[in-house]
């Protein structure tokens, strides 16, 4: 799982300086992330992860910190 934050941290900053993230930072309240860019987050995860993203899926607990991010990964088993 560290692999993944390190490269879930690793995407965030080539959009903005990460130096305040935390693994269990919410990003969404922290306003590092909007709507049209969770759209583009779910397109890397996709892409990266060579998995899909389900309408079930779409539930903000699995993409509001590092952390979340990196444990849906891990569970879509990837």
């Amino acid at each position: 799982m560290q692999q993944n934050k390190e490269l879930v941290r690793a995407f965030f900053g080539r959009f903005f300086e990460t130096g305040n993230l935390t693994d269990d930072l919410d990003i969404f309240k922290a306003g590092f992330v909007n709507s049209l860019f969770a759209m583009q987050l779910i397109g890397w995860i996709e892409k990266n992860f060579s998995t899909t993203v389900s309408d079930e899926d779409l539930n903000l607990a699995n993409f509001n910190s590092v952390n979340a991010i990196a444990n849906f990964i891990e569970r879509k088993g990837v």
